[in-house]
């Protein structure tokens, strides 16, 4: 599964090709259990457990996440120890998200790394880029973050930004775009 995601990132994935077929068939695999996930209430340790076969490999038993949680892949999120996540957060992550320890991720957040190509004949088609969410991080509510981008060490999102580049340690950022609002000292 890592291979794919190597040969997928920054490249455009065309509707005929065989990898988009390839990526659509994953896609469906994993869309069943994603459905009946959040269609019953479940400990933490159900949640982890129904999600462990999705992503392919094992969660640490320090992750929470919360009801209802979505994705459309499944396979290119990496998760840390001690995460926070918290109700109706969309990760898309055909690209690859990596969520580093100790981040904390607000209700109702979204987490893209793809993105249709702009040209009309081939709209259609996808090129997908990695996001990484740095340790101790914190995303407030009904953040978005885009393909591409990184969110350093430390970094607080304001609730309802929208970060369309790369966000160095240690600052608060807000507004769509974000920008850095103050250092965190």
């Amino acid at each position: 599964m890592e291979r794919l995601l190597e040969l997928i990132q920054y490249i455009e994935i065309l509707p005929n090709s065989p990898l988009f077929k390839q990526i659509h068939s994953i896609k469906k695999q994993n869309e069943r259990p994603l459905v009946e996930l959040n269609l019953d209430y479940r400990t933490n340790e159900e949640i982890l457990a129904w999600l462990e076969p999705v992503l392919g490999k094992k969660i640490d038993s320090s992750v929470i996440i919360s009801q209802p949680f979505y994705s459309d892949f499944g396979r290119h999120i990496s998760l840390g120890k001690n995460i926070f996540i918290n109700q109706n957060v969309t990760l898309v992550d055909l690209g690859g998200i990596t969520i580093e320890d100790h981040v904390l991720i607000g209700p109702n957040s979204q987490i893209i790394t793809v993105n249709h190509l702009t040209d009309p004949k081939n709209r259609r088609g996808l090129i997908t880029k990695p996001v990484v969410i740095k340790q101790n991080a914190w995303l407030g509510s009904g953040v978005t973050i885009l393909p591409g981008v990184t969110i350093g060490k430390n970094v607080i999102v304001a609730a309802n930004s929208t970060v369309t580049k790369d966000i160095p340690n240690d600052v608060i950022v807000a507004g769509t775009p974000a920008k850095i609002i103050k250092s965190i000292e």
